[in-house]
């Protein structure tokens, strides 16, 4: 068998290759892990760090590379392109020994059996190491965070005083963020079983349930969370469930719900709720169940497209409908950095016209006097303010309603109707928006 250090970088390269070629990066290592031996189970979290990392920088790294090569790769050498690029990755951001990096990046050329190009491995990474100073320089002064040219064209339009924190909060390693089921628990007393299996942790004030892991843990070493006395949320995410407001007996519809995070915590809170849980995909339905199942909840879960209720609504209004709309996912980018290599500026335009459909398509299942929570986890005005203002314009009874939450205050700002929350130490970048529908039918 091959060194395992050496098979954790040919398997890293794989996945980064498949990412290049479009695939989602967790399907692509969920693809990889399924096919290890058991006896590299040790080098997932390897293989992991090396594969999200090189994903985040790869629009760094690419140009790196480029001009430590004497002439471009063919392109049927894709691992073997990737495996340089995870290469550049360890050396100039991971703290591993250098040699090492060079010396099993090289054996991992043999995994992937292309055995003819361990020289040229060697010698452009060995060519980085002594162009160390020089490319670091480079990287002290690059300004481009790793970000698509026009996605950071529009965070600077968009965000013309904070454009550099937000980008660098955006190549950030995200933080692990647990909350608490207050229906079975207390944060206070999780936050005791976490301190007594030595989980270092910090309460955040402005969130009711949040509790932060000061260092990201694998969830079989939290205590209680097959009881379900935790889930992993964002702080951010944590918002909706609040600030949607349901109360005892509500009828509510969390649209596209998978894989139920939000309906969760809205069940958590208040028992005693109707809510439907829909989303398109059966598929990822099944995580739905899973979680409310865990934690002890009920309710509806249900396979449809909320674009066309004719085909699953009983005609009973809901008093409350969450929309987490489909979006580009730029507030989460650091969590699913693949983001940045997969989406382009036409899917922003795509997205807001499906944003403005499902608006359009749920409002007429609300009651008179309901509330809907329009949230995304995107960034761009394109796909929060905008569709909001165009759809306010075409529906006479519908207005934007006030949020009130602690954390608005401090980690969000009013753009004249809904909430923009941006990406920080601390949460994720989301989009919050209330619509109160009036008497009428528009």
């Amino acid at each position: 068998m091959k060194a395992p250090a050496a098979t954790a970088r040919a398997v890293a390269a794989q996945v980064v290759a498949a990412v290049v070629h479009g695939r989602s990066l967790d399907d692509a290592l969920d693809e990889q892990f399924a096919r290890l031996p058991k006896t590299l189970g040790s080098e997932r979290a390897l293989i992991q760090e090396m594969s999200y990392g090189t994903v985040r920088w790869l629009l760094r790294l690419e140009p790196l590379l480029q001009g430590l090569l004497d002439k471009p790769l063919k392109e049927k050498d894709d691992d073997l392109h990737a495996l340089l690029l995870v290469g550049l990755y360890q050396l100039f951001s991971m703290r591993v020994a250098k040699h090492a990096a060079v010396k099993e990046t090289v054996e991992a050329v043999r995994v992937l059996k292309m055995d003819w190009a361990k020289g040229l491995v060697n010698a452009v990474l060995r060519r980085a190491l002594r162009e160390e100073s020089a490319i670091a320089a480079r990287i002290a002064a690059d300004e481009t965070f790793a970000c698509p040219p026009w996605l950071l064209a529009r965070i600077k339009e968009q965000y013309p005083g904070d454009w550099r924190s937000i980008a660098e909060a955006l190549n950030a390693r995200p933080p692990m963020t647990l909350r608490v089921h207050l229906g079975k628990t207390t944060r206070d007393a999780y936050y005791e079983k976490l301190v007594a299996e030595e989980i270092a942790a910090e309460r955040l004030p402005d969130f009711e349930a949040a509790l932060r892991l000061v260092t990201p843990a694998p969830v079989d070493r939290l205590p209680g969370f097959p009881a379900g006395e935790i889930s992993v949320q964002d702080a951010a995410a944590q918002l909706a469930a609040p600030l949607l407001d349901v109360r005892p007996g509500m009828r509510v519809l969390d649209a596209c719900s998978a894989p139920g995070g939000k309906a969760a915590h809205i069940l958590e809170r208040t028992p005693q709720a109707q809510l439907v849980a829909l989303d398109i995909d059966a598929a990822r339905l099944m995580r739905v169940r899973e979680n409310f199942s865990r934690l002890g909840l009920r309710g509806e879960i249900l396979a449809a497209d909320a674009a066309r209720p004719a085909a699953w609504w009983d005609g009973k209004p809901f008093d409350r409908i969450l929309l987490d709309a489909p979006c580009s996912g730029t507030g989460v980018i650091r969590r699913h950095p693949d983001i940045r290599l997969h989406r382009t500026p036409d899917d922003i335009g795509r997205l807001a016209a499906t944003q403005g459909a499902l608006l359009d398509a749920l409002w007429p299942l609300l009651t008179p006097g309901g509330k809907l929570l329009y949230v995304t986890c995107s960034i761009l005005n394109e796909e929060n303010r905008r569709p909001i203002e165009a759809f306010l314009a075409r529906t006479p009874a519908a207005a934007c309603a006030p949020l009130d939450h602690p954390a608005l205050a401090r980690h969000a700002e009013f753009d004249g109707c809904g909430y923009r929350v941006r990406p920080t130490a601390e949460t994720d970048g989301f989009y919050y928006t209330m619509l109160a529908r009036h008497g009428g039918t528009g």
